[in-house]
C-alpha cells in the first residue's frame, strides 16, 4: 500500500477504534494498579501491559473464532462483573508486607480483563488494517500505548479524586453487563429493546458497585470515623 488517502484513512480509523475500544482497558489497569506503592504501580502497568501486548498478538489470530464460541461472552461478562466488585476492595494490611503478592494480583487482574475486553478491539483493528501486517502491528502498539498511558493516568487521578474508583468500577461493570447481553446464547433466548438493555445495564452496574461499597468500602469508612 502506497502513502495515499487510503493509507491515511486506515491509520485514522485504527487510531479512532483504539481510542474508543481501549478506554475501558485503561480503566481496569488504573484500578488494578492504584492500590500499589508508586514503584510497584509502575511495574504492574509495564509488565501487565507488556504481557497484554503478547496476548493481543495471539488473540489477533483467533479472535473471530473465539467470539463465535457459545457462552464465551457471557463468561467474560461475569468475569468483568467480578473484577469490578473486587477492584473496589482495599487491603488494610501493610502494603510493604504484601507488595509482592499484591503486585502479582494486579498483573493477573490486568491480563484477565485485557483478554476479556480486547476481542472486539482486536477484531476492529484487524478489519481496519485490511490485511496489512504493518498497519495491524501499528494498531496493536497504539492500543497498548493508550492502555498503558491511560491506565497510569487514571491510577494517579484516583489518588486525588477517590470517587473515580467508583466511576471505574461502574465502567467495568457496565461493560460486563453488555457482554452478557451480547452473548449468542442470551440473544437466542430473545433480544430486549434498546431502552430495556440500557435499564438492565444500569441495574446490574448499580447492584455490583453498591454491593462492593457495602462489603469493601463502608466498613473502612466507619472504622476511620471511629478513630
Amino acid at each position: 500500500m502506497s502513502v495515499s488517502g487510503e493509507l491515511i484513512s486506515r491509520i485514522i480509523q485504527i487510531i479512532l477504534i483504539d481510542l474508543v475500544l481501549s478506554a475501558d482497558n485503561a480503566v481496569v489497569i488504573g484500578m488494578a494498579a492504584h492500590p500499589l506503592p508508586p514503584r510497584q504501580r509502575r511495574l504492574a502497568i509495564v509488565f501487565g501491559g507488556g504481557a497484554a501486548v503478547l496476548l493481543r498478538v495471539v488473540l489477533t489470530g483467533v479472535a473471530a473464532w473465539l467470539l463465535g464460541l457459545p457462552a464465551l461472552k457471557a463468561i467474560g461478562g461475569l468475569l468483568l462483573l467480578w473484577i469490578a466488585y473486587r477492584l473496589l476492595e482495599h487491603d488494610d494490611a501493610s502494603k510493604d508486607v504484601k507488595a509482592a503478592s499484591t503486585l502479582r494480583a494486579a498483573i493477573t487482574t490486568i491480563l484477565i480483563a485485557d483478554v476479556v475486553m480486547s476481542l472486539d478491539n482486536v477484531l476492529g483493528v484487524a478489519a481496519a488494517s485490511g490485511g496489512d501486517i504493518a498497519l495491524l502491528v501499528f494498531g496493536l502498539l497504539v492500543s497498548m500505548g493508550i492502555v498503558m498511558f491511560g491506565g497510569g493516568l487514571f491510577a494517579n487521578l484516583i489518588d486525588r479524586l477517590w470517587w473515580l474508583a467508583y466511576v471505574g468500577a461502574a465502567v467495568i461493570a457496565w461493560t460486563g453487563s453488555e457482554m452478557l447481553q451480547e452473548d449468542a446464547i442470551v440473544v437466542g433466548l430473545g433480544s430486549l429493546p434498546l431502552f430495556l438493555e440500557i435499564a438492565v445495564n444500569v441495574v446490574v452496574t448499580v447492584a455490583v458497585v453498591g454491593l462492593a461499597h457495602v462489603v469493601h468500602r463502608r466498613p473502612q469508612v466507619l472504622r476511620r470515623s471511629e478513630q
